[in-house]
């Protein structure tokens, strides 16, 4: 599987789903079973390499003001949303975060921003197909610590600077 069906496959999902993340990820658990159990294992390291590269103060920061706080399990599970968002959003999100508040058209924040069964779809689909767990996936660890400058989460003010579209979009009063 390369990048591209990679891609396909999360748009699919998500518009069967039509945007709901959780469905989204029953939507990929099913796409996936209907492949063999390497092309999920590449489903699965093309994820895993994109989960790895969000890991950044800055989206941190940004999913810190869209969500109204983020901890660190919220930051994990707003990463594997953020991937089921899509190639545009995602790749639009690690260049400038603060421009998710122009590409996310409606955000419901009793369901959107959490994709944690997003990021169980291919381990899910790969058991099923095999009664196996996955192999490891050969990709380098998780950095210890998140790529960039560490922001305050608590400075207010600072985040408002920093992310001003997105301030004024989910934050403004």
């Amino acid at each position: 599987m390369d990048e591209t069906e990679f891609w396909e496959l999360v748009d699919a999902s998500r518009e069967a789903a039509e945007g709901d993340p959780e469905e989204q990820a029953d939507v990929l658990v099913e796409r996936l079973r209907q492949l063999d159990p390497e092309a999920v294992l590449d489903f699965a390291r093309h994820f895993e390499a994109r989960y790895n590269r969000a890991y950044r103060w800055d989206l941190w920061g940004a999913a810190w003001v869209l969500l109204d706080g983020a901890s660190d399990d919220a930051f994990d599970f707003f990463r594997c949303w953020l991937i089921g968002q899509g190639r545009e959003v995602f790749e639009g999100a690690l260049h400038d975060p603060d421009s998710l508040a122009d590409l996310l058209d409606d955000f419901d924040e009793e369901v959107d921003g959490d994709g944690e069964e997003i990021g169980y779809a291919a381990d899910e689909a790969y058991e099923e197909l095999t009664g196996g767990v996955a192999p490891d996936l050969g990709l380098p660890p998780q950095p210890a610590e998140p790529e960039g400058a560490p922001l305050d989460f608590e400075d207010e003010r600072a985040l408002a600077e920093r992310f001003p579209k997105l301030w004024e979009r989910f934050r403004g009063e």
